[in-house]
C-alpha cells in the first residue's frame, strides 16, 4: 500500500522472487506515475486477498486507517505496516477510531522484515522480502537453523 521509494523497490524485488504484486494507490497523481513506472496499480483495496502478503510502506497518510481496515477484512494472510518499533504506530489510533476491533489491530505486523539494521529504500526493501519469504516458510529469520 502507498506509493513510495520503499514500495518501489519492494515490487520489483517481489516480482523477481515469484511474488504477484500490486500497489494500492489512492492518490490519483501518486498512482498515475505508479503506472508510468510500470506497476500495476489500484485505487482502492480488493477484496479478493486471499492468502495475499499486505505491505504498507507509508504511516503517515490520511488513508492509512480506511485502507488497513479494508485489508483486515479481507483474507489477507499477512498485513504489516513499516515504522519503528520505539514508537507508537499511528495505526493503532487510526484503527480504534474507525471501530476496528482489537483482536483485528494486533493482527498488524510491526515492524516489517528482519532486522538487519536497514537504513535506505532498497535495504528496507530487502529486509521486508525477506521477513515475508521467512514467515511464508514458517522460518525464524536470521542465522538461527
Amino acid at each position: 500500500m502507498f506509493a513510495s521509494p520503499v514500495s518501489g523497490y519492494l515490487l520489483r524485488y517481489a516480482a523477481d522472487a515469484g511474488f504477484r504484486t500490486l500497489l494500492v494507490e489512492p492518490d490519483a497523481g501518486r498512482a498515475e506515475a505508479a503506472r508510468m513506472a510500470g506497476f500495476p496499480v489500484l485505487t482502492a483495496m480488493p477484496e479478493d486477498l486471499d492468502d495475499a502478503d499486505v505491505v504498507v510502506t507509508d504511516h503517515h497518510r490520511d488513508e492509512l486507517g480506511v485502507l488497513l481496515r479494508d485489508a483486515l477484512a479481507t483474507k489477507a494472510r499477512w498485513v504489516g505496516i513499516m515504522g519503528n518499533p520505539r514508537h507508537a504506530g499511528p495505526h493503532v489510533a487510526a484503527l480504534t477510531d474507525l471501530g476496528v476491533d482489537a483482536a483485528d489491530i494486533a493482527r498488524v505486523h510491526r515492524p516489517i522484515g528482519l532486522n538487519i539494521g536497514s537504513r535506505i529504500p532498497p535495504e528496507i526493501a530487502i529486509s521486508t522480502l525477506a521477513g515475508l519469504l521467512a514467515d511464508r516458510n514458517s522460518r525464524p529469520g536470521g542465522f538461527a537453523f
